[in-house]
């Protein structure tokens, strides 16, 4: 097994809490040894809220194991029930549970039985040794809804849609790449179009509410990696359609809203196709028609032109600069799919390689940037990655906290585009990444990455800064390789945005002539080498 360290997805247990704990007045039980409870820091580090519940860790140890887990579980649920009054407690298995093969259905159904207040109980049924945190999550959250919707069906509540038309954003979560921005520039885009919101789960979510999604006309899941479960398991059960194109871009926020208008003229045509077992609703037929008399396409030049400035940004000088730069991209599905075709459609920037880290989604992705970059990547190991961008040796990179980790060790630019990040990508600021504000931080964060790699170059030009003290920065990770003050002199004039690429090409070339040391003469028979 790998350590959490340089893993892009965590653990299943890990994808489970962070669906439970973006709900309000939910509860959640982790099975697991001393040490697996770093959640609830990791949570109030990186998210900064103020409040939020906290994860209870049913602690295995050798005692536990001596004499069995289920008291001590049980004990924890009837306990927290009575301390937080929750609406739902989730028990948590975790790989631990799963090596003692402890039956945990069992714990749960016990503690029904001894229980005697509101709260719901449920198990977490999520294979920690075949899913990953993101698959765990998608499928935690679709169980809860599907929980709470058969609940209410027992208790035969109306499903019938809202009078006015709306929407359920499905798949905003804690700990999530600026997954609450995202949501509050959906939320604007929605209510300029004249859609209101009826549900957004997880995150701020109440799970007594759940019932209510089947009220809304249709849902919009943002992310591939968490919520299109809910929404197909949602579509199957009440014919619900679903928007599951990501708006990050100007084309695809365009995509976006044409894609709403296009559900919303079928709606108008057909209200069966919308609500089963249903009469047409006239009040709803008239609240779409006043929605659809909006020009749907004027409001995507007007937003094109006056809200977003990457439009202009990419027809300016500046950007032009950046025709036919080379760039590699990874990260999650979603935003390695969306920023590949950003650069390469929106910029004129050459994207050389792009990958993602989510193995079972790999087909989509691959249908997703084919013919918008030369190769295609789909690994979860981080050396690959790491690799390949030496191979490559690109302009800037587009990835994860780990390739930022990469950029810095070659000397090349990293912006970041996708989890897993580290506290800087928390901002407190407004920073979203999908819709027209969006694209707007999408461009500053491409410009950016590309032009600071110049830093140190227009430094030296202007005297910003004594040479000399670059040279111990300058000096070579490999010690077998020394660099005679004359070379480290040369190699300090080269410009900073090339500079690294330089340094392993002469490098490289003095391994290949084993040569131990690196003089004035051996960087310019390299240079010439590279040349004929």
């Amino acid at each position: 097994m790998k350590l959490a360290y340089w893993m892009y997805a965590g653990p299943a247990h890990l994808g489970t809490l962070r669906v439970a704990s973006s709900f309000k007045n939910v509860h959640a039980i982790m099975h697991a040894p001393l040490g697996d409870d770093y959640f609830n820091v990791m949570r109030s580090m990186l998210e900064r809220e103020r409040d939020f519940t906290p994860v209870t860790a049913s602690i295995v140890d050798r005692h536990v194991l001596a004499r069995g887990s289920q008291e001590k579980v049980v004990d924890n649920i009837t306990r927290k029930e009575k301390e937080e009054r929750p609406d739902l407690i989730v028990l948590t298995p975790t790989c631990t549970s799963s090596i003692l093969q402890e039956d945990l259905q069992n714990f749960v159904n016990r503690a029904l039985t001894l229980k005697d207040s509101h709260a719901d109980v449920l198990l977490a049924d999520v294979n920690h040794y075949r899913v990953n945190e993101f698959q765990a999550a998608d499928r935690t959250l679709e169980q809860i809804v599907r929980f709470y919707i058969e609940k209410a069906k027992r208790e035969n509540f109306d499903f019938s849609k809202n009078q006015k038309i709306s929407a359920n954003i499905l798949g905003v979560f804690t700990l999530g790449f600026h997954n609450m921005h995202d949501c509050r520039e959906l939320k604007r885009l929605l209510t300029d179009l004249g859609i209101e919101i009826n549900e957004i789960i997880p995150e701020g979510g109440n799970v007594t509410n759940l019932r209510n999604l089947p009220k809304a006309h249709f849902n919009i899941v943002p992310y591939r990696e968490i919520g299109l479960m809910t929404a197909m398991y949602l579509k199957n059960e009440f014919q619900m359609p679903y928007i599951s194109t990501t708006p990050m871009g100007i084309l695809n926020t365009a995509q976006f809203i044409r894609e709403i208008e296009t559900l919303l003229k079928t709606f108008s045509q057909n209200l069966n196709d919308f609500s089963k077992n249903q009469k047409p609703n006239l009040s709803c037929a008239e609240e779409v028609a006043k929605i659809l008399e909006k020009d749907f396409q004027k409001y995507i030049y007007e937003q094109s032109r006056f809200v977003s400035q990457a439009a202009w940004f990419s027809r300016s000088i500046d950007c032009q600069n950046l025709t036919g730069k080379r760039a590699v991209v990874f990260g999650d599905a979603t935003h390695a799919a969306s920023m590949t075709k950003i650069l390469s459609c929106e910029m004129g920037i050459k994207v050389v390689c792009s990958g993602t880290y989510c193995k079972h989604d790999a087909d989509w992705f691959r249908e997703q940037v084919r013919g918008f970059c030369d190769e295609i990547l789909i690994t979860e190991d981080h050396s690959i990655v790491g690799d390949m961008i030496s191979r490559l040796e690109p302009a800037a990179i587009f990835g994860t906290q780990m390739e930022r980790h990469v950029g810095k060790r070659l000397d090349i630019p990293c912006g970041v585009i996708s989890a897993p990040v580290h506290i800087q990508n928390f901002p407190l600021g407004y920073r979203p990444f999908l819709g027209y504000e969006g694209t707007n931080q999408i461009a500053d964060l491409v410009y950016n990455s590309f032009t600071l790699g110049m830093e140190d170059h227009l430094l030296e030009i202007f005297n910003g800064h004594d040479t000399k003290q670059i040279l111990p920065k300058i000096q070579l990770e490999d010690g077998s390789l020394e660099w005679s003050k004359d070379a480290l002199e040369e190699l300090s004039r080269i410009p900073g945005f090339v500079r690294g690429k330089v340094k392993r090409n002469v490098e490289k070339f003095a391994l290949q002539n084993n040569k131990a040391l690196i003089t004035l003469e051996l960087m310019f028979a390299a240079k010439e080498s590279v040349n004929a």
